[in-house]
């Protein structure tokens, strides 16, 4: 009787008694007392609402130029949508038509620099699941892997024998038009140095890493590069490869370093080669300012006002309900078996 009984003691998984696992610590349990609850919404309310109409504020101030050329610069004769496609498609393609597009830019208020350029792209879906796995990150970043070439970057990673640097898809789409802007005859200088992000420049592209057999195959996807510059320094690539979430984004272009005066009329030269015409894509020109909140972007601020304000409309609904139908605090009245103390 004894051994059985010590050997079941043995046995037994219960724990030692400790006030953490009885679950006997020491722990705050707030009370939501109406008061607190009125005094949490008022606060939410009255913070939220300033913030977001200073966002809008600093949204609208932020002066933009959008300017969508891709139709314009490639006329058709054509009024059916069919016969306008093909004839916008083959003149993107040929190589020995045209491409050069003038534009007239107006500035509708005064712009102070910097002001950022953008070509903007829609219907473009670079979040595309093969798309974004069509890219080699060691290959960018050391010369070491530039044999080791992944399924992913198929079918653009060998040209004959030899392999492709930068391999993949999102490389070869490379965005290649061009923008030249002047006002009154005089160039107005776009600055492209610094324009990608740092970390960018200094870990993801390498600077011992040089372009090879880039757009060298039968089929030409966009932009070349120069084989002689290495790819930390080029730094169109480095943002064209850093990928939009959406099919409608901007990527920089460039920055404009001088003030432009209301009603300057800019004058912009554009080399029109990026194809986007086959997937009826659209193609824009944007110059922006910025402020504290960075673009152009309502979202913001309209999300501060709507959260501020079901805030304080909740906070007025609940003073409301409390001073017409009062209800006693911790009343066990309405406990569910009290309400229904049958239990039918």
């Amino acid at each position: 009787m004894g051994e059985g009984t010590s050997s079941s003691l043995k046995k037994s998984r219960k724990p030692d008694y400790s006030r953490f696992t009885q679950q006997e610590l020491p722990a705050c349990k707030p009370i939501l007392t109406p008061q607190w609850v009125v005094t949490a919404f008022i606060f939410l309310g009255i913070v939220f609402i300033p913030i977001g109409l200073a966002s809008l504020s600093a949204s609208e101030k932020v002066v933009e130029i959008i300017d969508r050329y891709d139709e314009d610069c490639i006329p058709t004769n054509y009024s059916k949508p069919a016969l306008a496609y093909h004839d916008r498609v083959t003149h993107i393609q040929n190589n020995k038509s045209n491409k050069t597009c003038i534009r007239n830019l107006i500035v509708p208020k005064k712009m102070k620099h910097p002001i950022y350029v953008y070509y903007q792209l829609d219907n473009f879906y670079q979040n595309h699941r093969r798309y974004v796995k069509s890219r080699n990150d060691e290959q960018l970043r050391d010369p070491n892997y530039k044999d080791d070439l992944k399924k992913t970057c198929a079918p653009e990673d060998m040209n004959g024998n030899e392999p492709v640097i930068p391999c993949g898809l999102i490389a070869w789409s490379l965005f290649n038009d061009t923008y030249g802007f002047s006002i009154k005859g005089i160039p107005l200088p776009i600055n492209r140095k610094n324009i990608s992000w740092p970390s960018d420049r200094k870990h993801k592209f390498g600077s011992n890493v040089y372009p090879k057999n880039f757009q060298k195959g039968g089929l030409i996807g966009g932009g070349k590069l120069n084989e002689s510059i290495p790819l930390s320094e080029q730094e169109d690539l480095q943002i064209w490869m850093r990928t939009a979430a959406l099919p409608l984004f901007r990527k920089l272009y460039g920055k404009v370093e001088y003030d432009l005066e209301a009603n300057e009329k800019i004058s912009v030269v554009i080399q029109n080669h990026y194809n986007t015409y086959t997937f009826g894509g659209k193609k824009s020109l944007v110059l922006s300012t910025t402020t504290w909140i960075g673009g152009r972007n309502n979202f913001l601020g309209i999300a501060y006002l709507a959260v501020g304000g079901i805030c304080l409309f909740v906070a007025i609904t609940f003073i409301l309900m409390y001073v017409i139908k009062p209800r006693p605090f911790g009343d066990p009245a309405y406990l569910s078996w009290n309400l229904n103390p049958t239990g039918n």
